[in-house]
């Protein structure tokens, strides 16, 4: 005895039976439900996973504490390197303000110039590097003054010190507004920075007594 085959289900929202069309159409509107959900499941997946890798990033990277405008003691730094150098280092006694954020000998690269150098922070939050450059040559001293020729000679508590501009737009010059440059013995003392020309006047007289130092080293 065969069963009786079932009747076809009636759809509560239509009160019958659906159609072979209306079945092909609600098929087809699920199947394309279910590949949305899929899509945005899958795009707040990937977001919580770019996200915690960054986490997993931050976490491993290591950092320092040291600031980015720490201070330097540059005399102390001085000290240490002193006993290699035969040139008396310039450690110059600053007013009240004034700070450095590097200090450092720098052996010389392919010009083979060896150089002291400072970078220090003004009173007024501007920026001087102090090199004191060993057997400095021409070139060098082009290079570091961008091929700028002075305009000017000042003497500053004996010292005489050519003076150089940047002739260069405003936001092309860098840390190289100014510059003052004299020379003493086998030292090349070189001022350059954004400071204007009372704060360079002002550590070219600190540099002065490390400059007579060095004359009179020089004359003996």
């Amino acid at each position: 005895m065969s069963r009786s085959p079932r009747p076809p289900r009636v759809v509560a929202e239509l009160g019958r039976p659906e159609t072979a069309d209306e079945r092909a159409d609600r098929l087809a509107t699920n199947s394309r439900n279910y590949r949305a959900r899929k899509t945005i499941n899958n795009l707040v997946y990937s977001l919580l996973a770019t996200v915690g890798a960054v986490i997993v990033l931050v976490l491993i990277v290591p950092r320092s504490d040291t600031p980015l405008d720490r201070e330097i003691d540059f005399s102390t730094v001085a000290e240490q390197v002193q006993p290699s150098v035969t040139e008396p280092l310039a450690t110059p006694e600053l007013p009240a303000g004034w700070r450095a954020n590097t200090a450092e000998w720098r052996a010389g690269g392919n010009d083979d110039v060896s150089s002291w150098y400072i970078g220090l922070l003004t009173p007024k939050n501007e920026f001087i590097g102090l090199t004191q450059a060993v057997d400095a040559n021409p070139t060098w001293l082009a290079d570091q003054l961008a091929e700028v020729a002075p305009d000017d000679t000042i003497t500053i508590d004996g010292i005489d010190w050519d003076v150089y501009r940047n002739p260069a737009p405003a936001d092309e010059r860098g840390n190289f507004e100014s510059a003052l440059v004299t020379s003493a013995g086998d030292s090349t003392y070189l001022l350059i920075g954004t400071a204007d020309d009372e704060e360079l006047t002002v550590l070219a007289g600190a540099v002065a007594e490390s400059i007579n130092t060095e004359q009179n080293g020089a004359g003996e």
